[in-house]
């Protein structure tokens, strides 16, 4: 008995008995059940795909109740051959013609045959959008055109709850089981929006799902990253077991050698816009891109190796990018980005926001969730991150909506000023939607005599002192040097 099997754990793969018998290294083919090599500890994958790169054949394991991002490609030498391998079904490969009971549902079933639709163009870290990726790698913000068969404000409507507040960094991705395709053979927004509340992730088309981690591995100046999900480098890069990404021009490089070339040629040390913000710790850059395209659309293709529900497209023309670094004698490195609508109709002022993996659990997410209420406040708008949040993207929202509420409420209760959702959402440059849901979710919304009042228990009060002595980072306003731009017609288009 397996591992999984023993602990109680789901099992990879369809449902019902399976073959099984040893298997070689050349017999070993999609679909089989093998148990791999990890953590130090032999556990029960699927093997979704196989491939000869430079180093050898690699097999992409799908790990007994591990999260998708867990999944990775690993060589030959972490399958442990010793133990029977279950093959696939060949009667479970094919959808039965549903005269008796048992009709099951193949992974392999292809999409119905009816051509789709074509896609909503509006894709953000916390949106999803169910499409069938380009050939050309593209960036992650658009506009959705007039028939896309779904839009934000719809998703917007008809979403209702929210996970409860934890977490004290931007994470970019969702800790549940991502749903699995077999189980999905039609489209429906509806279906989409349980899908975020339970699954973490928006994505139910089942050739977005099938996605297999094409990039092994990414050198990233002094870090080595391990993408979690795919993203539409071109196709010859899958065969490298590295690949080199500037990190200053973010081109990439499938061969060191010319990668090494690029770095002597290379000059640019900053992201390449204007420098609106700088302290101590932290610079931010303002990045139009209609004006640095390529540079845009390269950190978009970065930015889908780690977001799940995140898809990539070609126009970043109607969008600014507000990029964060850190100074060293060498440059500017890149921290993370928030994209930004340069006209938005629904009052958003975050599209995408995303925090590379070797600087997250450090605050840098909460800065960037501050400066966008920053850039808010002197435009004198309420801001709101694109809807419906991811539920991580929610929980870091979350945390910055209630500690501001929080300080806010505090300072009013010195002062002996009274309080209304109205005026924290004025000073704060939150949505009154935003600030009632927090409230809601801190259970500070109270029912007595007649009217409702605003209530903040001694408890809270009490954790929010402590969190004040661990000294956390904050955006100092007085040194942003921004002016709201103003941008014709042409420009808040696409570049068609």
């Amino acid at each position: 008995m397996s591992p999984s099997a023993l602990n109680g754990e789901a099992a990879v793969g369809p449902e019902g008995p399976r073959q099984k018998s040893k298997a070689t290294i050349e017999t070993l083919r999609v679909g089989c059940i093998a148990m791999v090599e990890k953590n130090g500890q032999a556990r029960r994958a699927e093997i979704l795909s196989i491939k000869d790169t430079k180093s050898g054949r690699q097999f992409y394991c799908n790990f007994d109740n591990f999260n998708k991002r867990l999944d990775e490609w690993v060589p030959a030498k972490r399958i442990d051959f010793s133990y029977d391998v279950e093959w696939p079904n060949p009667d479970k490969d094919k959808q039965k013609d549903g005269k008796g009971k048992n009709t099951t549902v193949s992974k392999k079933k292809a999409p119905p045959s009816k051509a789709q639709k074509r896609p909503a163009k509006r894709e953000q870290s916390v949106v999803s959008e169910t499409v069938t990726p380009r050939p050309w790698p593209e960036p992650s913000e658009t506009q959705p055109p007039s028939k896309a068969p779904s839009t934000p404000r719809d998703l917007e409507q008809k979403s209702a709850g929210t996970p409860a507040v934890g977490g004290d960094e931007m994470d970019i991705d969702e800790d549940e089981q991502a749903p699995e395709v077999k189980k999905e053979v039609e489209f429906s927004r509806e279906a989409e929006i349980e899908k975020l509340r339970t699954g973490g992730s928006m994505t139910q088309n089942p050739t977005e799902l099938a996605r297999i981690r094409n990039i092994s591995k990414v050198q990233f100046g002094e870090h080595d990253l391990f993408p979690w999900y795919f993203s539409p480098y071109p196709e010859s890069f899958t065969q490298e077991d590295v690949i080199f990404i500037c990190e200053f021009c973010l081109s990439y490089y499938g061969d060191k050698k010319s990668f090494t070339r690029h770095r002597q040629k290379c000059t640019l040390q900053h992201p390449p816009g204007n420098e609106i913000y700088r302290d101590d710790y932290v610079s931010f850059f303002e990045i139009d891109g209609r004006r640095q395209r390529t540079w845009c659309r390269n950190l978009c293709l970065i930015s889908k190796m780690f977001l799940d529900h995140k898809t990539l497209y070609y126009d970043v023309d109607p969008f600014l990018f507000y990029v964060m670094t850190q100074k060293t004698e060498k440059g500017h490195h890149l921290v993370g980005y928030f994209s930004k609508e340069k006209e938005s109709a629904d009052g958003y002022n975050v599209a995408c926001i995303l925090t590379l993996p070797q600087y997250q659990r450090k605050g840098f997410g909460r800065l960037l969730i501050q400066f966008s209420y920053e850039l808010s406040k002197i435009e004198g708008k309420l801001g709101s991150p694109e809807k419906p949040l991811s539920d991580l993207g929610l929980l870091s929202y979350r945390q910055y909506w209630s500690e501001n509420i929080i300080d806010l409420l505090l300072e009013l209760n010195d002062r002996d000023e009274k309080s209304s959702i109205e005026s924290i959402s004025t000073s704060l440059a939150m949505t009154t939607q935003d600030v009632e849901h927090t409230l809601q979710a801190l259970k500070m919304q109270v029912y007595h005599k007649g009217e409702h009042k605003l209530v903040l228990p001694e408890s809270m009060i009490q954790q929010r002192e402590k969190a004040k002595l661990k000294k956390k980072r904050y955006i100092s306003p007085e040194n942003i040097q921004w002016k709201p731009p103003v941008f014709t017609a042409s420009s808040r288009t696409w570049g068609w």
